[in-house]
């Protein structure tokens, strides 16, 4: 039967077989996380529009991405687009800066932005983020860099590759600006309108374009790496021999920029080779002025945001295999007069028991209940039949070798606990 509901375009429901998949890569967030030290956050979906109005109004994310509108009270709000500005703002609400630094937060949270859907990129997406916020240190960036590509080797990813750069701070960046303006000046005629706006806003952005003529005039202009202070370029080398420490291989990449004005010195992006092409995951950096920007106090930090509904698409694409649950224990079929009754109570008791148990509630012949229990992967099915109850019994079927006894009935509950435990005893040793 058709429907004319269906989700808004540029948003999809995650379905059983899919949010699986999706609970694996989100306990592996938890899990990396967990072992870096860092603690989660969790802000709202919504925010008071001028906090992202602070990201710079040269962004594509300020001018045409973000879902904004006034409340009853006439106030802006804004969908969130991106988790790092909320994270600064509870940052200052909640006086964190009191708290021991650095101050090391995570996040799995939906984003909202309006751009034209494609593969792995949606109007809401799903992100991981960290943030380490309160210290200069270089081996908090580096610290930040290896979260991220730790998390993709948890997930399956072993063809990492790692872009780097430093675009500078208040001190050397207007300097590299001049130069840049001087290289993009003679050739604006030909670029596209949204560099042309860069130009004026920030010339930086014009870097981040995609458009092929644009690329090519970029692959000419001035880099940022030739243009440092001491400070920058100090911070740039410690980072990369902490990297260097840590056995991480890294590209410098002079040209690379974010998408966002807040960023300073510290730039990155961890890219996976699948198919033969690499494939841009995520990438982050620091952001020393954000928390200034927003009227608090001098704070540095960094952070990353990865998108998840992208790496579910690599994960599958690279042949990388996800679990897709591990189905019910135990699946009660019911056959004859009383039996229902006799198997919901039954299903309660293994459930109280931490027996994950489901039985048919729909009424349908054994045969078809067999068919069910095959279906929910279910390992073991507990036949409940007329016959047997009048006897006091019950039988246990295993679905895989298609043994089975027959049991009191008093003596199912604690087998089916035992061959629980034993199941969980046998898979944890096989790791």
């Amino acid at each position: 039967m058709g429907t004319e509901y269906a989700a808004p375009r540029g948003t999809r429901d995650i379905l059983p077989g899919e949010t699986e998949k999706w609970r694996f890569v989100e306990e592996q967030v938890h899990r990396t996380c967990a072992d870096f030290g860092y603690a989660e956050v969790r802000t709202p979906l919504f925010e008071h529009s001028e906090l992202f109005g602070r990201l710079g109004e040269a962004t594509d994310l300020v001018q045409k991405e973000m879902y904004s509108f006034d409340d009853r009270g006439g106030r802006g709000l804004t969908l969130r687009p991106e988790g790092t500005a909320p994270v600064a703002r509870a940052y200052l609400q909640h006086h964190m800066d009191a708290w021991p630094q650095p101050v090391k937060l995570y996040y799995i949270s939906p984003m909202f932005r309006y751009e034209r859907p494609q593969a792995g990129r949606y109007r809401q997406h799903h992100q991981f983020g960290a943030e380490a916020l309160g210290t200069l240190d270089p081996a908090i960036d580096a610290e930040v860099i290896m979260l991220a590509v730790e998390f993709y080797r948890r997930v399956g990813l072993s063809d990492l590759s790692l872009e780097l750069n430093s675009i500078g701070c208040p001190a050397c960046r207007p300097g590299y600006r001049e130069e840049l303006s001087r290289h993009f000046a003679p050739h604006l005629d030909r670029m596209c309108g949204d560099c042309q706006v860069r130009f004026e806003r920030n010339v930086l952005r014009m870097l981040d374009c995609k458009q092929p003529e644009c690329r090519e005039v970029s692959a000419g202009a001035p880099r940022s790496t030739d243009h440092l202070c001491p400070e920058c370029r100090r911070h740039l080398d410690e980072l990369i021999l902490y990297l260097e420490a840590a056995g991480l291989n890294w590209r410098l990449n002079p040209r690379l920029v974010r998408g966002i004005d807040y960023y300073t010195k510290t730039v990155f992006e961890v890219s996976a080779a699948v198919l033969g092409a690499d494939r841009a995951l995520g990438g982050g950096g620091r952001y020393d002025g954000l928390i200034a920007e927003l009227g608090g106090p001098d704070t540095p930090a960094v952070g990353f945001g990865l998108g998840l509904d992208r790496l579910l698409i690599v994960l599958e694409e690279g042949g990388l295999l996800l679990p897709v649950g591990q189905g019910v224990e135990a699946f009660l079929a019911c056959a004859g007069e009383g039996a229902h009754a006799a198997a919901f109570k039954l299903l309660m008791e293994l459930r109280r028991a931490g027996v994950a148990a489901d039985m048919d509630f729909t009424q349908r012949s054994l045969k078809a209940q067999m068919k069910a229990a095959d279906h929910m992967r279910a390992r073991y099915v507990v036949i409940v039949g007329q016959d047997e109850l009048a006897r006091g019994k019950v039988i246990l079927r295993e679905m895989s070798g298609g043994g089975q006894s027959e049991l009191e009935v008093h003596e199912l509950v604690p087998r089916l606990v035992g061959l629980a435990r034993k199941s969980l005893r046998d898979g944890s040793e096989g790791k």
